[in-house]
């Protein structure tokens, strides 16, 4: 199926069902160009994570398709892998392998899975981490660093794959508050170099600033996409001015 050249994700119908009670997608479309910094905001159970994780097929969809660079990656013949590679992930909760330290955890999946020879991985890990102001680190254990230090390290870790792709899902709520600064820094940063970036958070500073449209979500439906300027400042829908009446 031929894709406008600037699409990178295409979700047409997505639908997810967790049993026969709870609806959490409800024919969700939406397309995603590259360079956008698409940011999704919603009350708990709105169907925000579920839609990001249905992105890189984390969550299977039960309907619906998800096109990525013009390739149907819900289509059981496709090499899933292959794909996800292009699509860095940062979670809320840090995932670094408690046991390795920041280099070798950054390295691993570049060297694993891309073949890249240890010391370009190395090259290339270290750049990144001198980027975030944590080249110092290299060496500790997750165990040593602080929540903001570790979700930094998540964020360079996912772009060692040099993906097309970064996936934030609620990146800074697990955070202490003096620790979120840190962090939508260093995605600023990546915003401002281009990276296409689909991100689900509660800061709504960081929706008005760094995003190219914000999506509103709620029950599983996608009721508002629009460009900053407008979702915050002229909100049209009526179920998004309860939500920032509560939120502002």
């Amino acid at each position: 199926m031929a894709t406008p050249a600037n699409h990178l994700i295409e979700v047409q119908g997505l639908v997810k069902k967790f049993g026969p009670e709870i609806t959490a997608l409800d024919h969700v479309n939406l397309t995603i160009d590259k360079g956008q910094v698409v940011v999704i905001v919603g009350p708990s159970g709105s169907g925000k994570s579920t839609l990001l994780r249905s992105l890189n097929l984390l969550e299977i969809p039960t309907e619906g398709s998800v096109i990525f660079e013009g390739v149907d990656i819900t289509d059981k013949k496709i090499n899933l892998d292959q794909h996800r590679q292009k699509m860095g992930m940062v979670f809320q909760h840090f995932n670094l392998f408690p046991h390795k330290t920041v280099l070798e955890n950054m390295t691993l999946a570049p060297i694993k899975v891309k073949k890249m020879p240890q010391a370009e991985a190395e090259s290339m890990a270290m750049d990144l981490l001198r980027k975030v102001g944590l080249e110092d680190r290299a060496q500790a254990y997750p165990a040593q660093l602080s929540g903001g230090q570790k979700q930094r390290i998540a964020i360079v870790r996912a772009l060692c794959m040099q993906p097309d792709v970064m996936l934030f899902d609620e990146p800074t709520s697990a955070l202490d508050p003096e620790m979120v600064g840190e962090v939508l820094e260093v995605m600023k940063d990546l915003a401002a170099q281009g990276m296409t970036m689909v991100v689900v958070t509660h800061e709504m500073g960081f929706a008005r600033e760094v995003g190219t449209r914000v999506l509103f979500m709620d029950q599983g439906h996608l009721l508002v996409d629009q460009p900053p300027e407008e979702f915050f400042g002229h909100p049209e829908n009526p179920r998004l001015q309860e939500f920032l009446s509560k939120v502002l």
